[in-house]
């Protein structure tokens, strides 16, 4: 999985902004500190179905690219890339029985196959989405 380096800024009581300086018109915004990286990953995810995928900048070179927002307080965040490629694999994974029932009653309740609901709690988990 590859990681793009974002600069996090927030002024007085205006929502977080995020903005990627390797990826020039990519950015989201928050209200809670907790939806920033969520936000900032489904923004990647957006900005990449239009754009060719690119290789991150490394951190020095981020840190050259934004060194004026970091000054002003701006946060350098690392956001999780999740590639969109579409194409099922099939896995097997074994687990505890109490867990896999948990997972197929949550599952229901949501009306999502058992595969649907463990894929989209793993991205969840990876890009920091909880609810």
């Amino acid at each position: 999985m590859k990681y793009f380096y974002a600069i996090m800024e927030q002024e007085g009581d205006s929502a977080y902004g995020v903005t990627f300086p390797d990826l020039p018109g990519c950015f989201s915004a928050a209200d809670r500190i907790e939806d920033v990286l969520s936000n900032a990953s489904e923004a990647l995810e957006l900005w990449f179905d239009d754009q060719p995928e690119v290789e991150p900048m490394r951190m020095d070179q981020v840190k050259a690219a934004a060194a004026d927002a970091l000054a002003a307080g701006g946060t350098l965040l690392a956001v999780p890339f999740i590639t969109n490629d579409h194409k099922v694999m099939r896995v097997n994974l074994s687990l505890e029985r109490g867990i896999l029932a948990a997972i197929d009653k949550a599952a229901g309740e949501r009306r999502l196959t058992r595969s649907a609901f463990l894929a989209q709690a793993a991205r969840n988990e990876i890009t920091g989405a909880h609810q």
